[in-house]
């Protein structure tokens, strides 16, 4: 391991000298990508130089040790010697993770998909719920999040809702929530008082990159019409909706929110990329799943990860099987530990698995 993370530190101070030097500044796509290499080596290479530290501390307290010392010097040098042997060991676990294969989407924005599913209005009004708790998530985060399209009910729910949340790391912070969301309480419709269960599905696409995929303008049919909604002066009276299709592969992606024509078909460009990058994903994590299955980012998006009781107050993650009986402050966007504690088992999933 200590080879390995010498050789990093290698790179890191190559890294830095190349950043130094002005030139750098007239290529700004290798300077994007020096520092997208520096920015994800920095947290190794700062924990290793303390791990090395730590290590002098602790030969020189071990060679000290060898000596001839009088009571209270050889009592402070075996306390020292104690202390960093501890500190070592802590130090190698934590490098243990930070070497673990880093996931090369976890930088990216999302794009996410929620769709009502099993519950009719009641499903559709959860989806909302479940759009407002991420959003303000993002909101407390600093995350930019923008609607792609969405199909609002009478009611105020959604059938389905597709929005894109930009900021540093986010897909890191979401990559988790992909699958069934199950909400148990008792409709505002429902005058007998029974509860009710109903499902949303919600979708986390790391956005694409221009790089990634490639379309050929062939492979679309593009098609205009007039907006469709709960409401609004310009709905329909201007064919500013988009619908593209895309041939090889049956997708198609529909995009209503802005009243130009040409900021829609630019929406709706970046939803399909985002969508064929997503299948491109999916074809791999099946082919990683047979090697390794862990509890926790399956990717399965028909699996039910999560349940919300409102009699109860309580969420339950059923993938780690963590309950919190926070409700209302969870579906106010405190959603942090959840997410938190998902990293967490997922990590040690990882871990476990490497050392095998």
């Amino acid at each position: 391991m200590l080879d390995k993370l010498k050789e990093a530190e290698n790179r890191y101070i190559s890294i830095e000298q190349e950043l130094s030097n002005p030139d750098i500044f007239s290529y700004p796509d290798k300077y994007a990508s020096l520092m997208k290499d520096y920015k994800a080596l920095t947290p190794v290479i700062e924990k290793y130089r303390e791990y090395i530290r730590v290590k002098n501390a602790h030969e020189e307290a071990e060679l000290m040790l060898s000596e001839p010392l009088d009571a209270d010097m050889k009592e402070l040098v075996l306390s020292e010697f104690k202390e960093t042997k501890e500190s070592m060991e802590q130090l190698t676990e934590e490098l243990k993770v930070l070497l673990l294969p880093r996931d090369e989407n976890d930088d990216k924005n999302v794009m996410v998909e929620i769709r009502s599913g099993a519950g009719g209005e009641e499903a559709a009004l959860f989806a909302a719920v479940l759009y407002r708790m991420y959003s303000m998530y993002s909101e407390s985060c600093g995350y930019k999040v923008s609607v792609m399209n969405s199909n609002e009910t009478e009611l105020g729910g959604f059938k389905e809702i597709t929005f894109m949340i930009e900021g540093d790391g986010v897909y890191s912070r979401f990559k988790f929530e992909s699958g069934v969301h199950r909400v148990q309480r008792v409709p505002e419709t429902e005058s007998q008082g029974r509860i009710q269960t109903s499902t949303a599905t919600v979708a986390v696409l790391p956005e694409a990159e221009d790089v990634e995929i490639e379309i050929n303008p062939a492979d679309i049919i593009m098609e205009s019409c007039k907006s469709s909604g709960a409401g609004g002066q310009h709905v329909n009276k201007t064919e500013s909706a988009v619908r593209l299709t895309h041939k090889p592969t049956g997708i198609v992606i529909e995009c209503q929110e802005e009243r130009s024509q040409f900021k829609n078909r630019d929406k709706a460009m970046k939803m399909l990329k985002t969508k064929l990058y997503d299948m491109k994903l999916t074809e791999q994590n099946e082919r990683i799943a047979s090697e390794r299955k862990s509890q926790v980012g399956t990717g399965d998006r028909s699996e039910r990860i999560r349940t919300y009781n409102y009699p109860q107050g309580r969420i339950t993650d059923h993938r780690i099987g963590l309950t919190l009986f926070s409700l209302d402050s969870f579906l106010n966007g405190n959603i942090g530990a959840m997410i938190d504690a998902l990293i967490t088992a997922d990590t040690a999933e990882r871990l476990k698995a490497s050392e095998n």
